[in-house]
């Protein structure tokens, strides 16, 4: 037997453990795992899709395919949110249309927020692509959650700074809100990936929820394609969408969808 199989074996029994002696194991621990960066590649977004568990697609605005892929989600019986760019510290050029910066007026900055929400039909809620910068900051903040509370969007954020008020901010606003606790792929490594996962499994062992956030690359989807429609019977948490995680009905049929 391999170390990494050993490994492997190790770790499910260590999760078996913690789950079964968690004091919420009666309730089933919960694990949202939320896909980044969806709208743009075809191939990488049907793997997603396709996963035959519950999961939770966070689609970039204005892209090529977020209408088709926020159709293909919820058909699967995945929750749809909207991955909103939001201005970072550096390499804002990666941060793509529709992205909210500092420097615009209220105005610009809520006309920008309510055309990325339109163009992802259907979202229940919405998470932030980059932001170590904007969601630092108060007033920025209120005005994205003003204009979430005024949807009925739940609010998931991605953690990217310490520094980050959009909680405090969405509590203000009464925004159903989470942030995440583990980045699945921060390391392509496939062992790396796994071990995160882990990790996520653990948390939700031991709280009795966590949330995950990863990206459609082929290391993460092999894992995930490997692991996920196994993981309830072999570690006793339930995958579940952000939305039922907070503690928000989602539906996640077509029920309107605005074309």
């Amino acid at each position: 037997m391999s170390l990494a199989t050993h490994r492997a074996a190790w770790t499910a029994l260590v999760l078996g453990l913690l789950v079964a002696a968690s004091p919420l194991a009666a309730e089933s621990p919960r694990l949202a795992i939320i896909i980044d960066d969806l709208g743009d590649r075809a191939h990488e977004d049907r793997r997603v899709t396709a996963l035959p568990v519950t999961l939770t697609c966070a689609i970039l605005p204005h892209t090529p395919l977020a209408r088709q892929v926020a159709r293909d989600c919820r058909e699967s019986d995945k929750e749809v949110m909207v991955h909103i760019p939001l201005q970072a510290k550096d390499n804002n050029e990666l941060l793509g249309p529709g992205k909210l910066t500092l420097e615009m007026d209220e105005e610009h900055f809520r006309e920008t927020l309510r055309g990325n929400i339109a163009s992802v039909p259907g979202a229940a809620g919405v998470n932030n692509h980059m932001g170590s910068l904007l969601t630092r900051h108060p007033g920025a903040m209120t005005w994205f959650m003003e204009e979430l509370e005024a949807k009925d969007l739940y609010f998931v954020d991605s953690w990217v700074t310490p520094r980050s008020v959009a909680m405090d901010m969405a509590e203000e606003q009464e925004v159903p809100a989470t942030r995440r606790d583990v980045f699945l792929d921060r390391d392509r490594d496939p062992e790396a990936i796994e071990a995160a996962l882990n990790q996520a499994l653990a948390i939700a062992g031991r709280a009795g929820k966590a949330v995950a956030i990863g990206h459609p690359y082929p290391e993460t989807m092999e894992v995930l394609e490997r692991r996920l429609p196994f993981l309830e019977t072999e570690t006793g948490v339930r995958l579940v969408g952000a939305g039922e995680l907070i503690g928000k009905t989602v539906e996640t049929d077509n029920r309107g969808e605005e074309e």
